[in-house]
């Protein structure tokens, strides 16, 4: 299976946001991240549903969609009017996991869920095989720029032999402070998909940021 780089719209420029995005549909990147912050689950504010939707509008691949915040069942309709292909939710904010998941894949989205860097990859356990992607936080949720947090390491690996054990399929992807110093490394650990924000967006030349990431993770 191919792994996959996920440039975070979080980082773009939102005065030429229609430029960026149209960098990453000619890029070499497979995915658009995005993250959806309501200021009460995490401390800052992002955008909401009519930034996602001219997004949604002139992007041209998957739209993987991540959802801080609190009570996300209410709006798992909406993100799938708005075309969202994944749509991660927290297990921190969600009170009955599994009901979350069904009603995300019963709107015909993959349903992923996010871990903040303290909580154990070991209580997806029991979901895992409902579970189409595991987005692992590899900084503190809620803004970019932030330092690579070094045990997501030890939890890309143990989340990758609860997967196996269970003989799931589930996606991993890493989200937060990924470069081209960790990039190969975190593929090796087990991860299938690297969200890059900061890292892409401010480079000189994004484009060939991407490729150079791209690059990393096939060899």
């Amino acid at each position: 299976m191919s792994k996959r780089i996920a440039p975070s719209i979080l980082a773009a420029d939102f005065a030429n946001l229609q430029r960026d995005v149209e960098m990453v549909n000619s890029s070499d990147a497979d995915w658009f991240h995005i993250d959806i912050m309501d200021g009460v689950f995490v401390p800052n504010i992002s955008f909401g549903m009519p930034v996602l939707r001219d997004i949604v509008k002139h992007a041209t691949k998957t739209i993987d969609t991540h959802l801080m915040i609190v009570d996300p069942d209410r709006y798992v309709k909406t993100f799938a009017d708005l075309g969202c292909d994944y749509l991660t939710v927290h297990y921190e904010a969600c009170t009955h996991l599994h009901r979350t998941l069904q009603l995300i894949k019963s709107h015909g989205m993959k349903a992923g869920v996010a871990l903040n860097p303290h909580t154990s990859v070991h209580l997806l356990t029991d979901t895992i095989q409902d579970i189409d992607m595991v987005c692992l936080m590899s900084v503190n949720p809620g803004f970019g720029g932030q330092s690579f947090i070094e045990n997501t390491y030890d939890k890309v690996t143990q989340l990758k032999k609860i997967i196996e054990a269970k003989g799931a399929e589930t996606l991993i992807e890493i989200d937060g402070g990924v470069t081209d110093k960790n990039a190969k490394q975190l593929i090796d650990a087990g991860a299938d998909v690297l969200v890059a924000g900061s890292y892409v967006f401010k480079s000189e030349n994004p484009t060939q940021t991407i490729a150079g990431l791209k690059k990393i993770i096939e060899k």
